[in-house]
């Protein structure tokens, strides 16, 4: 239990949560749609501060994030929680579980014990992942500022739906993000997220604005989100952010609320990556089909094959000093070797 930030009291021991573009109005007793934020006489209070429901030593590449130091490790945390409620889901038994259950779980662990775990295991960064970070920002701001302190990276993985003073407040300790960006029309995150598209759009843009290295990653449901108008659109709006900006469509696999769909065709990623870069972006990549060409990061300028890939595990380099051996290009990213 911690009191929270990003919240106002309001008259008869109400509280208003500007933590995300939802603006909860919470009454006593109650809690906001994330379901981890309780108003309890007129404070409110985060319920997962520090319970962590997932540690791991993970890939970076498995964020992913594929053109941020590479072929390192990221300790990586969440709490159970989020602020949307994706029907497609792929760990709604944790990021649901307090909505659903109405249960809040994990172990108790202090921030100072979560980066010192991560400088014993040689991570370069601490991730906060897996469900949704900004439902558990007071932690990850505690922790961040340590991690920083001590040397260690940042990383967001997160859905972007989150309100600028909760962005500018953690913004000076990230280093990177990957954020997913599910579709490019804002009746898909009504109907399907219980969200809207705006405030994602301009998260991704406060980031690049503010120098974090950033990529997005894309969800195609087929049927829902894989048409070839919308990921044009969807492409070309990337573009404008920087054509460096790495784009990873990743395969959808029945899950949560939406069984009843089947998974993605393979062919679709591909199209999919195909229209990406005909857009104009020199980096796009497949996820969730391990030994596909779209894994690999090939040179914008001459094709070479910089960094061969299968799933998360890099295989051999064609670089130097982060550059193409074969036509001497920039490979754009942060610690790229």
């Amino acid at each position: 239990m911690k009191e929270a930030m990003f919240y106002r009291k309001l008259d008869g021991n109400e509280t208003a949560c500007f933590l995300c573009p939802h603006h909860c109005r919470i009454l006593p007793g109650k809690r906001g749609k994330c379901a981890v934020r309780e108003n309890r006489d007129g404070k409110l209070y985060s319920l997962v501060y520090g319970k962590l429901i997932a540690l791991h030593i993970d890939p970076i590449e498995k964020k992913p994030l594929f053109h941020f130091c590479p072929g390192t490790t990221s300790f990586s945390i969440a709490t159970a929680g989020c602020n949307l409620q994706c029907r497609f889901c792929q760990n709604a038994d944790i990021s649901q579980a307090p909505r659903d259950h109405r249960t809040i779980f994990g172990e108790d662990i202090q921030a100072a014990v979560v980066v010192e775990r991560a400088r014993q295991h040689g991570c370069a960064t601490i991730s906060y992942t897996y469900t949704e970070p900004t439902v558990f920002m007071e932690y990850a701001l505690d922790t961040a500022r340590r991690a920083r302190a001590a040397g260690l990276g940042n990383v967001f993985v997160s859905n972007g739906f989150m309100t600028e003073e909760a962005f500018e407040a953690v913004a000076p300790f990230l280093d990177a993000a990957n954020v997913d960006l599910k579709a490019f029309n804002d009746a898909f995150y009504r109907e399907q997220c219980g969200a809207r598209l705006d405030p994602v759009l301009k998260t991704l843009e406060r980031m690049k604005k503010r120098g974090i290295w950033l990529e997005v990653t894309t969800l195609l449901i087929p049927g829902l989100n894989d048409g070839d108008e919308e990921l044009k659109s969807l492409a070309g709006f990337l573009v404008e952010l920087g054509p460096e900006t790495p784009w990873h469509v990743s395969r959808f696999h029945p899950d949560y609320l939406m069984t009843h769909v089947p998974p993605t065709p393979v062919e679709t990623l591909r199209r999919a990556r195909r229209i990406g870069i005909e857009a104009g972006l020199w980096y796009v990549y497949t996820g969730n089909i391990p030994g596909d060409e779209g894994e690999h990061t090939f040179c914008r300028n001459c094709g070479l094959k910089l960094i061969d890939r299968f799933g998360f595990t890099i295989g051999r380099k064609q670089l130097s000093q982060g550059a193409c051996v074969n036509c001497g290009t920039l490979l754009h990213g942060v610690g790229i070797r």
